[in-house]
């Protein structure tokens, strides 16, 4: 195979991929067969702009483009250049994201950057500290009320444009940006200014050097289509590879999309993250057909090693004083799931996910992942119906609507309230940008919850309470978000949430920082439970509405394993209760030396007690032959399972497969190039950590000691320490580490109730709390048991004749301490743990 050549010169500068390439070879006819149902879902499916929608957006950037060199020359004349300067000033826009890739959909935005000389002003730009001439206070407002513009500013001659309408400016954002329609055409419209004192046709924007002396919001927005030119080129090598990113992407956006993931600022992936990670998977096989790359791209996201940083390209330091991301960097170590930008200064794209939203994500992977690889090796054995097949309907299945809707019991909806059409636009946009702060840092991490979701996508409704005192105008210009949520009721105290300290708080430091917050502006919060939904959160999405969405609730509980294998452990406790009442009338019928019961009783539940009784509950129920078959059969299924749905030889390519990958994501480096050399096992365990929010916050450094290598006598001292134990003579006596606090005895009670319900012996309930003195403790590994003075030293060592202050209970787990005036102790290693005599502990 020859070998493939990935690098790239852009902007005068050759850029190489980040990681290995893990598969280079071409297509197998498999593959193709499989590539050609993808491509029958892909035509019927996903929507591509028509040729008047391409004409209609390229006569709106032209127009633009002219608009804003005007601009540019009357701000040059402005400033006192001559006509011949002011000519050349020129003046250039750029786009960036999926229009610039070429992935945009039918009544997609067009992100645009205008592009100006040093001498144009982000006041120029915007014309918002302009005073009329006259009497200000008369003439300050425009005829609609507001605040009147500079007419020669670029924002004042777009919005006197006869096509354009729903014109807001947002100039308190860390990246002011103009957003309005053209056409029916959504545009967002940034602004830089370059240090250059003209910008020609044929600027070259991907040169490092233009970042020269620029501000941050010059540079924020540069780096879109900097970063958009480098993804292109990437995977521009062939037009087959560019093909099939497209396709890819697509297929991507329309999933995350329908599983309500695609939103940057509320929390996940947006239109620039999809793209990098789709670039990554051509980077790691670059000859792969779109239905191949789409199955590869699950895998690799379900198998990433976060919080390992997704790179195209290892960052470089242009050295022109801006700052590059370095995974050193103390800010940097507690971002949950980084994507490196390609382009100079390198930042971090995903800084909005957080641990809760990665956890969604992670899911949605592994989802994605089983259904297409499931598939796969159908479609390879011919287990699809040919109808499915001749369609491309088999996909379907993965671009299904998310359940979100009746996959959590309860629900918040957030009311997003303006007294008028303009600062209820103005007003949502500020809100929408700080939500996923209330939803990920304010509920997720102070109230007792298992999970947690945001919905990304808004309702043009009013879904606050009748009782709220809004105006009809607020009610009619209001838009609300809803989020699921699940209680953990280990952790519940009462039966309420009281979130009103996190909303209070919430719109004291995030939402009081907009400007000018005008009465009439707010966001309203109401509960729900699933059941009480409006079913304007059902219409469009199931076929049926509310009502269906209901039945396939109830189906998806019915069909959830934890459900059944709960419903089989029951069962089987209920049968196990009933063999033991058997067993019991069988000893009390033997104890009173009853008479002999007739040969119809012998025939029928005596009989079963006599004979049957005394064999566990599965013996009862088959007769050793029919144990004998199962058991037989069991073992065939158990190999064939092994062995995968199309034979050990389809197993064995899946494991190279992975593999592969595996050895790829080992070579993962940081920033400076310094390879993480972390384990397999180790990474695992890092993302269980990630996601169990134990790496964030003040767990930070906690986790960074338990890195290190130890030995295993450190491991098990440290697991000892965090149970409150003492490992050496010189440490404080602290005990208690591994205690159920009061607040919670309620839960571990209902527990040990549901468990003796089910059949489980005392001795087995978990948490048993005698007054607060009693802890139940599992050591780890067998040691010897010592009494100990009062000054610690060892009086005597027990082997099996344990001392009169030791109680041997004879159960099979081991033994029960109850300890006297003078502690207890073990020794492990040679060194003594002493255990406090005012608590009991059972191994």
């Amino acid at each position: 195979m020859a070998q493939i050549d990935l690098s790239t010169v852009v902007g005068g500068r050759t850029v190489q991929p980040a990681l290995p390439i893990v598969d280079g070879s071409s297509p197998t006819p498999a593959e193709l067969s499989f590539q050609s149902t993808l491509q029958k879902f892909v035509d019927a499916n996903v929507s591509l702009e028509s040729s008047e929608g391409i004409k209609t957006r390229e006569r709106v950037l032209v127009q633009m483009g002219r608009l804003h060199r005007e601009w540019v020359r009357s701000v040059a004349i402005k400033r006192g250049l001559s006509p011949d300067a002011a000519d050349s000033a020129g003046g250039e826009l750029y786009t960036s994201g999926s229009y610039r890739l070429g992935v945009h959909e039918p009544g997609a935005d067009i992100d645009t950057i205008a592009v100006a000389p040093s001498f144009c002003s982000r006041d120029d730009f915007f014309g918002s500290n302009y005073v009329p001439p006259g009497d200000a206070m008369d003439e300050g407002d425009d005829e609609d009320g507001e605040q009147a513009r500079d007419p020669d500013s670029l924002a004042e001659r777009i919005r006197r444009q006869p096509h354009v309408t729903n014109f807001v400016p947002v100039e308190n954002a860390a990246v002011p940006i103009l957003t309005f329609d053209w056409e029916g055409i959504n545009i967002d419209l940034l602004f830089a200014r370059l240090s250059t004192s003209s910008i020609p046709r044929n600027f070259d924007i991907d040169n490092d050097l233009v970042l020269s002396g620029v501000d941050a919001a010059t540079e924020k927005s540069l780096n879109g289509p900097r970063v958009t030119n480098l993804i292109a080129a990437l995977v521009g090598g062939t037009e087959q590879r560019y093909q099939t990113f497209l396709t890819v992407v697509r297929l991507v956006r329309k999933w995350a999309k329908n599983r309500g993931l695609y939103s940057n600022k509320m929390g996940y992936w947006g239109g620039v993250n999809i793209n990098m990670a789709v670039a990554l998977v051509l980077q790691l096989y670059p000859n792969a057909c779109p239905a191949s790359a789409l199955r590869k791209f699950f895998l690799v996201f379900k198998s990433w090693r976060w919080p390992n940083p997704v790179m195209l390209t290892r960052p470089h330091d242009a050295e022109l004083g801006l700052q590059v991301w370095n995974s050193h960097q103390a800010a940097n170590m507690r971002q949950v799931a980084p994507m490196i930008t390609p382009a100079y200064p390198a930042m971090n794209s995903t800084l909005s996910v957080s641990r809760q939203t990665l956890q969604i994500l992670h899911e949605e992977f592994c989802r994605g992942h089983g259904i297409v690889d499931k598939l796969y090796k159908d479609y390879q054995r011919g287990a699809i119906d040919p109808a499915d097949v001749e369609s491309g309907g088999m996909w379907g299945e993965l671009f299904e609507p998310s359940d979100f809707f009746i996959a959590y019991p309860y629900y918040l909806s957030l009311c997003i309230t303006g007294p008028t059409l303009h600062d209820a636009q103005a007003w949502a946009g500020f809100v929408e940008s700080r939500l996923r702060k209330l939803v990920s840092d304010m509920l997720g991490r102070s109230l007792p919850l298992s999970k947690i979701q945001l919905w990304p996508k808004k309702f043009d409704v009013c879904c606050a309470d009748k009782t709220a005192l809004l105006t009809h105008a607020q009610r009619a210009n209001s838009i609300t978000y809803f989020i699921g949520f699940r209680v953990d009721k280990l952790r519940m105290r009462g039966e309420q949430l009281d979130i009103e300290r996190q909303l209070s708080n919430f719109r004291k430091f995030e939402l009081g920082r907009f400007h000018p917050l005008v009465p009439g502006m707010d966001i309203l919060p109401k509960s729900f439970g699933v059941k009480e939904l409006p079913t304007i959160c059902f219409d469009g999405t199931y076929e049926g509405g509310k009502l269906a969405a209901m039945k396939r609730r109830r189906a998806l509980i019915e069909a959830d394993p934890k459900r059944i294998e709960a419903k089989k452990k029951k069962k089987l406790a209920k049968l196990k209760r009933k063999m033991e009442e058997i067993q019991r009338k069988k000893r009390e019928a033997a104890a009173a030396k009853t008479e002999v019961v007739d040969e119809k009783e012998d025939e029928g539940d005596i009989v079963l007690g006599a004979h049957e009784g005394d064999k566990p509950a599965e013996e009862v129920e088959h007769s050793p032959n029919e144990s004998r078959k199962r058991k037989r059969e069991d073992d065939e299924s158990h190999e064939d399972e092994a062995a995968g749905p199309d034979g050990p030889d389809q197993n064995d390519e899946e494991e190279q497969e992975e593999a592969a990958l595996e050895d790829a994501l080992d070579m993962i480096q940081d920033g400076d190039g310094v390879s993480h050399h972390k384990t397999r096992e180790e990474a695992a365990q890092m993302m269980q950590k990630l996601l169990a929010g134990e790496l964030l916050g003040e767990d930070q450094q906690a986790a960074a000691e338990e890195q290190k290598p130890v030995d295993a006598d450190e491991r098990d001292a440290r697991i000892l320490r965090g149970m409150g134990i003492i490992v050496s003579d010189d440490e404080a006596t602290v005990l208690g580490g591994n205690i159920v606090l009061p607040w919670r005895r309620g839960g571990q009670r209902m527990l040990a109730a549901k468990k003796e319900e089910e059949g489980e012996s005392s001795n087995e309930k978990i948490g048993a709390v005698n007054g607060g003195k009693r802890v139940m403790m599992n050591f780890k590994t067998q040691f010897d048991v010592v009494e100990l003075s009062a000054s610690g030293k060892v009086v005597d060592k027990g082997d099996e004749d344990f001392s009169p202050s030791l109680k041997w209970t004879g159960r099979r787990p081991g033994f029960e301490f109850k300890l006297g005036e003078r502690g207890l102790g073990y020794y492990k290693t040679g060194r003594p743990v002493v255990i406090p005599s005012n608590v009991a502990y059972s191994k």
